[in-house]
């Protein structure tokens, strides 16, 4: 049995929200409460990780926290500028500390106990597990405990209430004035047909989308955060009845899917061809629809990708002797 006073554990990274988010999920549904690691490189194996497997124990600025024993049972690290802790423990430990790495680790993957990936990425081999989307802390519990603190914001609102997760330009999709206006309209049709909005826009959403997001919906029904305080963004998952999504983020568009609701996904214009294999995937498993302006119903096996891995971890770990 998994328990924090009998596995002890690390998360591993550079110390980014997102990455470091994926292994406390993960962490979290192994029942640990986890050391939180967030390292920095010396030159060079900055540059040239995780290429560069040498003089592993030099490879940690003391900028960062030390990688130094007495070692975990388990390791939990994602991104490049991890992959040297998690060899290094590996190793230093005579093999007693489990290494998981999420996300490819672009060298072989031999060199973990576990690497997983999304199934999008196409990396395969007897001991990488893929899953359907991103990891993430996502939990029944947690989303009732967000939806008790965000009821009374929009407790007033009519049902049914429609969770909008917005996102913004990246590296892959674009999202101007030109994608707003239209989507504007649509979202204001859907209050004309009975209901509201919950609309969370992200940091890359930009002042010009958001100010035509507010002056389109103005005197609707429908609750815009505005970007202070927290992010009721877990509070409007629990909430809504239908969730629509910008097609820019698998985390959003995987954490949606946890919740067993009708999930639909506004393209973009741009994508690539890991995008595409993502969302055409989710698609055909039932769980997304594209957005074309009107609203079904319809029912899914909730997404539990950090459940199986985290059963998966337990189940590794037993076989090998390192449990109890």
């Amino acid at each position: 049995m998994f328990s924090s006073s009998q596995v002890t554990c690390w998360v591993v990274t550079d110390g980014k929200a997102g990455m470091e988010n994926q292994c406390l999920g993960v962490a979290e549904a192994l029942g640990l409460t986890p050391t939180i690691k967030r390292i920095k490189l010396r030159s060079p194996w900055r540059e040239l990780s995780p290429f560069l497997r040498h003089g592993l124990e030099w490879a940690h600025s003391e900028k960062g926290d030390p990688v130094v024993p007495p070692w975990p049972d388990v390791l939990i690290a994602t991104g490049r500028a991890s992959v040297p802790a998690s060899l290094y423990a590996r190793r230093a430990s005579g093999g007693k500390t489990f290494t998981v790495q999420l996300q490819n680790p672009v060298i072989n993957p031999s060199r973990f106990d576990l690497v997983v990936v999304p199934r999008h990425d196409g990396l395969t081999g007897p001991n990488v597990m893929t899953t359907r989307g991103a990891l993430h802390r996502v939990t029944p519990e947690m989303l009732n405990a967000e939806a008790k603190k965000f009821l009374p914001t929009v407790e007033k609102l009519p049902t049914p209430r429609v969770a909008v997760l917005i996102g913004g330009s990246n590296s892959v999709y674009q999202l101007t004035p030109r994608e707003m206006a239209p989507l504007v309209s649509q979202l204001a049709a859907i209050i004309n047909r009975g209901g509201s909005l919950m609309i969370t826009p992200s940091r890359r959403t930009g002042a010009e989308n958001l100010a035509m997001l507010q002056d389109g919906l103005k005197g609707l029904p429908a609750y815009i955060w505005d970007g202070q305080g927290a992010n009721p963004y877990y509070g409007m998952l629990a909430l809504a009845d239908t969730i629509i999504v910008t097609c820019d983020s698998v985390n959003m568009v995987s954490e949606a899917c946890t919740t067993g609701k009708p999930v639909y996904v506004i393209d973009l214009p741009g994508g690539s061809d890991k995008f595409r294999r993502f969302h055409a995937a989710m698609r055909d498993d039932g769980m997304t629809r594209p957005f074309s302006g009107l609203l079904e119903t319809w029912q899914y096996e909730p997404l539990n990708d950090v459940g199986m891995v985290a059963f998966r971890i337990k189940e590794m770990m037993a076989a090998r002797g390192k449990l109890g």
